[in-house]
């Protein structure tokens, strides 16, 4: 059992790949801020396509993204550390600029931007943790790459609060709007780059000892693809709940996204260093269970109706949000702890490949699900979620023990 350890926040800084890196990820997530949430509105008002043809685009974008993933992992095993996030953000400049070249009507143009897009923001979170992973060691590296979660966080919220303020612009505030998004993922490009940080392959093979075993995660694996539906309770399905079966007020979904922004800002490192004297397994499998207990707890606060429901939703979403901090502070974390420095590339990969299918298609099981009611919704989830926390409990850390018995053989040879 490992003890709590006080971070300090200039080591965290360093830990995170030093102030420059800091920087980056902070321009990163506001430009990722002010354009993603945006990029339907985009194509249908700039470029004036249906909102089928966009959304189908956008869709692309992502699958296209998670196929290039197992790519980006044999980059990283090959030692790259800095190019590799530097390069997931000049991908969506190369997005941006198409997005601000393609006319009117030009499907294949938005597409290809999209596509982009979808590259680089699902090669960035891999590039990201293995960056970390890198300078940044033990439960260091946890407050490190929790610090990262609550900085893009707040970047992703600042940014996309700027451009709703926008908005009223119209097509030409989309167009500037883009154009700032794109400005911003060169200057976090060159910031990321300058770190020049990269690792020797043959040293980290040597240390792990090459040819053995990697640690079996597909129980890990296939559970964080139930875990990723949490990401998309507060967008997806507490809104559909809220305005089509309780008849509440828009504000009310609204301040609850707003309100889970600012709780995972705030408590992501908190929360993270608090959890450290328990093993990374334990944890996960605990927001496992706190994940299934909110979603029972939103089953029940429905069952109150219109009047009483709408705030006992709002309480219950605090839970949640609790459970995915946990989620989000112990999963990433445990993958790395796991990984042979040497496989951390292909290791994160894998891990980031489960994390995009769960939020690729968690909002056509959400929505399949509300239609059947909210006992096959909240139920569905909390049996699901319940099933791959025990399995995350119950999975065995093979490629560790292999380890560890290698390492007992050489000291008694």
């Amino acid at each position: 059992m490992a003890t709590t350890t006080r971070i300090r926040p200039r080591a965290l800084v360093r830990a995170s790949g030093g102030p420059r890196y800091a920087v980056a990820l902070a321009v990163d997530a506001l430009g990722t801020g002010l354009l993603r949430p945006f990029l339907l509105l985009y194509g249908v008002t700039v470029l004036r396509l249906s909102a089928s043809v966009t959304g189908i685009a956008m869709t692309v974008g992502v699958v296209v993204g998670l196929v290039c993933t197992p790519a980006v992992g044999r980059w990283l095993d090959r030692g790259a550390r800095s190019t590799v996030v530097a390069a997931s953000m000049l991908v969506r400049v190369l997005g941006v600029a198409l997005l601000l070249a393609a006319p009117a009507g030009h499907v294949w143009l938005f597409t290809t931007a999209a596509l982009f897009l979808g590259i680089g923001n699902q090669a960035w979170p891999a590039a990201h943790a293995a960056l970390v992973a890198t300078v940044a060691h033990g439960r260091e590296r946890d407050a490190a790459l929790a610090g990262g979660r609550a900085l893009r966080n707040a970047g992703l919220g600042a940014g996309a609060l700027l451009a709703t303020a926008c908005l009223a612009g119209g097509a030409t505030a989309l167009r500037a709007l883009a154009a700032v998004t794109g400005l911003a993922y060169l200057a976090a490009a060159a910031l990321a780059w300058s770190v020049h940080l990269r690792t020797r392959p043959a040293a980290a093979a040597a240390k792990d000892g090459a040819g053995g075993p990697a640690p079996r995660m597909r129980a890990l694996l296939a559970a964080n693809v139930v875990y990723v539906f949490c990401l998309n309770v507060p967008e997806i399905a507490l809104p559909l709940v809220l305005v089509t079966q309780l008849h509440a007020s828009p504000v009310w979904p609204a301040a609850i996204f707003v309100a889970n922004t600012v709780l995972v800002v705030t408590l992501q490192i908190p929360v993270t260093v608090l959890v450290a004297r328990f093993s990374r397994r334990t944890v996960l499998a605990l927001a496992g269970v706190v994940l299934a207990a909110s979603y029972l707890g939103f089953l029940a606060a429905t069952s109150l109706g219109h009047g009483w429901g709408a705030p006992a939703v709002a309480t219950v979403s605090v839970v949640c949000t609790i459970g995915e901090i946990v989620y989000a502070g112990s999963a990433t974390a445990l993958v790395t702890a796991l990984a042979p420095a040497h496989l951390l590339g292909r290791a994160l990969a894998r891990f980031q490949l489960s994390t995009g299918f769960g939020l690729a298609v968690s909002p056509a099981v959400i929505t399949a699900l509300v239609s059947h009611g909210p006992a096959a919704l909240w139920g569905g989830l909390s049996a699901a979620t319940l099933l791959s926390a025990s399995a995350v409990a119950t999975e065995k850390d093979q490629g560790t023990r292999l380890s560890g018995r290698r390492r007992r053989a050489r000291a008694g040879s």
